[in-house]
């Protein structure tokens, strides 16, 4: 017979299916894994696998809150090898955020070392620090011996670990989650738990309370570093609504008056999730680029606390709008993506609102509720069994020594005597000194528990006391367990008990714990208008220099514009004309795209200056035909090297990017070549042939951005030089010797747009050039 195994087409292992269907098994139970076993937390601890694991690891090594501490390796270690097969470095990073104040609300693990800070820096490594639980990881975890929740065995099967923990407040949402599956995402701000329980015990007393109703309880995230949230409420009300939206938050800062004028603003919180080094870095990078002017330093002083100092370049400008405009700027106000994603029960991911989130925590109490008290009545019914025993062995205590002293198997003895007699008298009124009177036909043995309990005792609790005090304790539980009888079998008494049990870690956590108040503040919004640069800028003259190679600076006043400079060797002047630091210049470029660059964001003029295309994106292969100041009044007469041209209000050109703006297209060689601002009602064109054409400006066309049209033909070369000017005064230009010379008759030259034009007048420069 053939062997099976040796046989491909006989072994059970070797399966044909299609590709699609063998990939999309697979990567579902991959996604199914990811969402189930990292990313999504469980609505009704608000923990994940990785954080539920690590906490019970400590409870199995007694990390209490007032124990000693241990080494975060051996935590670590103890969480890998029992319960969670991963890396050791995932697992103490997990456990290390934990123990971060300035990433979770309530802190689960208290950490003895360097667990990192709110500048970024990473923890310092595992066998380094050391650790134990909080009073909060505590309260998880109470129950958890009383059969709270289920336990299910461990990855290799030697031990046992809980399903979801016991959880006595509302972590999911007290302290938060992030996390991201295969094709979904949770994001789940923290909270503050003594707002949170208000809802919850709202929520026990009105069970149909709209989503609206528990605003009045939880009006918004409560950041563990604190800060100010400008989310207007109605977009919090939506966004708790439906389990998703965003939540505007701002840093808190307060002015710090200086003295004589001066003043500087202090940041004392920044954002959640802000790395505090990052946002020093940003601000001095808006310093460095001078997005923001009226920036000009950014100090860190934090210690223990942030503090931030902000100093102002001028001290006329208004606080709220040095702040506005950080805030557009940088990370000193973010957004925060709300995305309630979570498994209910466990199993089941959905995007919930509050009211379904707590909702489902309160059904998850009420259960650990009966089980706990299910489990109490079990101790109780073994116990008061046992006391049974025992008082039953006080009341007939010579017959019971007897039998154990004289016996030769004193446990099977006793389970076959009758203690009938002593049974019907067994309460805290017994009358010591007369024996009990007989109780007819009953019959009364004892159970092997009971034996095992009297055989158990010591010669030293055969006091007389003893005896009072069984009694005593069997009365109690007996107490004790009708009231469970009445809590299992009555939805309103659970309910009490569970509201009794809310105020009581309200009371412990809310109030007595530190930072139980709340951190985050609400404000409205305050925004401003964009407000014009030169108003957050000292008014001040410059003179603006550019080299032949593009170099550019900024020389302080209005210098003689003749006067000597230094430039590098090989470089010359091109470029110098007066501006103000309040002025932006426009760069045109031979591409026929407009630059912007601010003229405050110009270098000093001490040195070399530094090359525009550093502060522009101007190809290589481009050059720079103009730069002048920004108008906005003005208009621009462009044209480019084929004679095509077309006119352009100024305000169009200005660019928003370092990309600049395309205005003159061009192509095939054709580069852009003329840019004038226009005046007067005629258009002088001269090309490389030295005819020049005049026609009336309103022959061209004013465009925002194209080719444009002709205006002057040629059959060989191409356009030298294109102005404008006033028809009635006459065409200027300067002569090889320097002077001024106008020709006022014309009528030989004007003509209808686009023509070939007549030879220039006498004495026009050799230059082709009309300045």
């Amino acid at each position: 017979m053939t062997d099976t195994v040796d046989d491909p087409d006989m072994n059970p292992r070797n399966v044909a299916e299609p590709l699609r269907r063998a990939i999309g098994e697979r990567y579902l139970t991959y996604a199914l894994s990811t969402i189930m076993n990292r990313a999504l937390p469980d609505a009704r601890d608000g923990l994940k696998p990785v954080h539920r694991r690590i906490l019970y690891a400590m409870r199995r090594l007694r990390l209490s809150s007032t124990g000693g501490f241990l080494k975060s390796a051996k935590i670590s270690g103890d969480t890998m090898g029992d319960f969670h097969p991963h890396g050791d470095a995932a697992i103490y990073d997990a456990m290390a955020r934990l123990a971060q104040d300035f990433t979770i609300r309530y802190p689960l693990v208290d950490g003895q070392g360097n667990f990192g800070n709110i500048d970024g820096d990473n923890p310092a490594a595992s066998r380094y620090t050391e650790a134990r639980m909080t009073i909060m990881a505590e309260a998880l975890l109470d129950g958890l011996d009383e059969n709270a929740v289920d336990f299910r065995p461990n990855y290799d099967g030697r031990l046992e670990e809980p399903v979801v923990l016991p959880a006595s407040y509302p972590n999911l949402l007290a302290n938060g989650s992030s996390g991201i599956a295969v094709g979904m995402a949770t994001n789940i701000p923290p909270h503050n738990i003594g707002e949170l329980i208000d809802a919850c015990l709202h929520l026990v007393k009105s069970p149909g309370a709209a989503d609206e109703t528990l605003l009045q309880f939880v009006p918004g995230p409560d950041f563990p570093t604190g800060g100010v949230i400008v989310e207007p409420r109605e977009n919090i009300a939506q966004a708790y609504a439906t389990g998703r939206g965003q939540i505007r938050l701002r840093a808190r800062w307060q002015v710090e008056d200086l003295g004589r004028g001066q003043w500087q603003v202090v940041v004392t919180e920044v954002p959640y999730q802000v790395q505090k080094s990052k946002l020093i870095e940003r601000l001095a990078e808006l310093i460095q680029t001078k997005k923001v002017p009226i920036l000009a330093d950014v100090r860190d002083e934090s210690a223990e606390d942030v503090r931030v100092v902000l100093e102002p370049r001028s001290r006329t400008v208004e606080p709220d709008m040095l702040m506005n405009m950080l805030f557009r700027n940088s990370d000193l106000e973010i957004r925060f993506s709300l995305n309630m994603n979570v498994l209910i029960d466990g199993v089941t991911p959905k995007v919930c609102s509050l009211k379904e989130m707590l909702r489902a925590f309160l059904d998850f109490r009420r259960e650990v509720l009966c089980r706990r008290s299910a489990h109490r009545m079990e101790k109780i019914d073994h116990r008061l069994e046992v006391l049974e025993g025992l008082i039953i062995a006080y009341l007939h205590l010579d017959r019971v020594i007897d039998i154990i002293r004289y016996d030769d198997d004193p446990k099977a003895a006793l389970m076959r005597e009758d203690w009938s007699r002593s049974f019907i008298r067994a309460t805290s009124e017994r009358d010591y000194s007369a024996p009990p009177p007989l109780s007819g036909d009953e019959v009364r043995v004892l159970t092997e528990v009971q034996t095992e309990a009297i055989l158990n005792m010591r010669l030293r609790s055969l006091r007389r006391l003893e005896e009072m005090e069984l009694v005593g304790e069997r009365d109690r539980l007996q107490a004790e367990r009708a009231g469970l009888v009445d809590l299992l079998a009555s939805e309103d008494l659970q309910w009490k008990s569970v509201t009794a049990q809310l105020r009581e870690v309200k009371k412990a956590f809310a109030k007595d714990l530190a930072r139980g108040g709340r951190l985050t503040g609400f404000a409205e919004a305050g925004e401003v208008e964009d407000v014009p640069i030169e108003a957050m800028i000292d008014r001040e003259p410059i003179t603006v220099v550019c080299s032949q190679m593009g170099w550019i600076r900024a020389m302080k006043g209005h210098i003689d514009l003749k006067s000597e400079l230094k430039f590098k060797d090989g470089d010359g002047p091109r470029f110098i004309f007066h501006a103000e630091t309040t002025d932006k210049l426009l760069v045109y470029g031979s591409n026929g795209r407009f630059y912007t660059v601010s003229a405050t964001s110009l270098p000093g003029g001490r040195g070399m200056g530094e090359p525009l295309r550093l502060m522009v994106d101007l190809p290589n292969e481009a050059q720079i035909v103009d730069i002048f100041t920004h108008d906005p009044t003005r208009r621009l007469l462009l044209a480019s090297s084929a004679g095509d041209g077309f006119v352009v209000p100024e305000t169009e050109v200005l660019a928003q990017t370092r990309t600049g703006k395309q205005v003159l297209n061009v192509r095939d060689g054709v580069t852009a070549k003329i840019c004038k601002p226009v005046r007067g009602d005629a258009v002088a064109v001269v090309g490389e042939n030295r005819k020049v054409l005049v026609f009336l400006l309103e022959e061209l066309p004013e465009m925002t951005r194209g080719k444009g049209v002709r205006l002057q033909k040629y059959k060989d070369g191409g356009l030298s030089d294109a102005t404008t000017f006033v028809l009635s005064e006459g065409l200027s230009w300067r002569d090889p010797a320097g002077r001024t010379r106008t020709q006022t008759d014309l009528a030989e030259w004007i003509a209808k747009r686009a023509g070939s034009g007549r030879m220039a007048p006498r004495g026009f420069p050799r230059d082709n050039s009309f300045t």
